[in-house]
């Protein structure tokens, strides 16, 4: 896939085949999301893939009901690492965790989509949920709650920003 595909051709998959995804092609997602960039290169993430029906539900119920993440047949919960980070770079170190997290889940979701796989970006959960269904400790920090299959829909490209609205230029 070229890089414009993967980039305009990537969408928020919230409706999945009922097929499974091979635990290589999980792993491989890995592969893509631990080349993102990171502070200091601590690599300050850490991932949690959830296959099993109670616990998707539990995650459903934790990012306020929505469906696609209990339908999914592969849940990943993306956590950020902030006392790794914060131990080298102090109250930014926060900050920077969650930097790598996220360019790490946008890896994710380029490889999925470049394996034929859909998937969604969920950010809207209970974070002390989240926790709780996960046995975690108060000091991961959950930031994304990735679905991921086989697509049973295409969703259509959103509508686009136009740059005048988003970009400033200074000299």
């Amino acid at each position: 896939m070229n890089f414009d595909d993967a980039i305009f051709g990537r969408r928020s998959v919230r409706r999945y085949e009922q097929r499974q995804v091979s635990r290589e092609m999980v792993e491989r997602l890995f592969d893509a999301a631990e080349a993102s960039p990171s502070a200091g290169n601590l690599r300050a993430r850490k991932y949690i893939v959830v296959v099993g029906p109670e616990m998707k539900r539990a995650l459903a119920l934790a990012a306020f009901s929505q469906e696609h993440v209990e339908a999914a047949p592969v849940v990943i919960v993306v956590c950020a690492e902030v006392d790794r980070s914060s131990a080298r770079y102090g109250d930014r170190g926060s900050l920077y965790a969650i930097q790598d997290a996220s360019a790490a889940t946008m890896c994710l979701l380029l490889a999925a989509h470049a394996s034929g796989l859909g998937a969604c970006w969920t950010g809207a959960f209970d974070d002390s949920l989240v926790r709780e269904a996960l046995g975690l400790d108060e000091r991961a920090l959950p930031i994304a709650i990735v679905s991921v299959g086989w697509p049973a829909e295409a969703p259509p490209s959103p509508p686009r920003r136009d740059l005048a609205e988003m970009l400033r230029w200074v000299e």
